[in-house]
């Protein structure tokens, strides 16, 4: 994923770029990748103990959040080739969390989608992201967490 770069763009070439908002651009920069750091750590140690790895973990949400979805397109979204995706499916239909079934109106796509044992799972998975949500903003007003809903959809509109 690329994220373009849209401060210096929209600065016009008469205004200098601040000491302030370049230091803010600095703390924001260190911040968000410390936030990601420990959600990653954290995604980590709950797929740890259960015995899948990340990116099955990561198509169960996939598919738990958007439903029956092509191979293609949830490769895009994962970001990796439909042909390690394949693989990784092949193990998840093994390990009876996800099916494979024809498209409907479209013969060359297959479909995959989650069986009730990966819906379990992605609901107990949900269920522990909910919790870690409630716990992270437990101590924000109802207002604050409005406006970092807004922002943090922002950004991600941004990817």
């Amino acid at each position: 994923m690329t994220v373009e770069h849209h401060h210096s763009s929209n600065l016009h070439p008469s205004e200098p770029h601040s000491m302030a908002a370049h230091s803010t651009d600095h703390a924001l920069n260190h911040v968000i990748i410390e936030f990601y750091e420990k959600l990653s750590s954290w995604e980590h140690a709950i797929v740890r103990d259960k015995g899948f790895s990340l990116s099955q973990v990561h198509t169960i949400e996939l598919l738990g959040v958007h439903g029956a979805m092509r191979m293609k397109e949830l490769a895009d979204k994962i970001g990796v080739t439909t042909g390690t995706l394949t693989v990784q499916i092949d193990k998840m239909v093994e390990a009876q969390w996800v099916v494979r079934r024809p498209h409907e109106t479209d013969r060359r796509s297959i479909l995959v989608e989650l069986t009730d044992k990966g819906q379990a799972l992605f609901l107990e998975h949900d269920a522990l992201h909910l919790q870690l949500t409630t716990d992270l903003t437990a101590k924000m007003s109802s207002e604050e967490r409005i406006v970092l809903l807004n922002l943090l959809s922002r950004m991600n509109n941004e990817f």
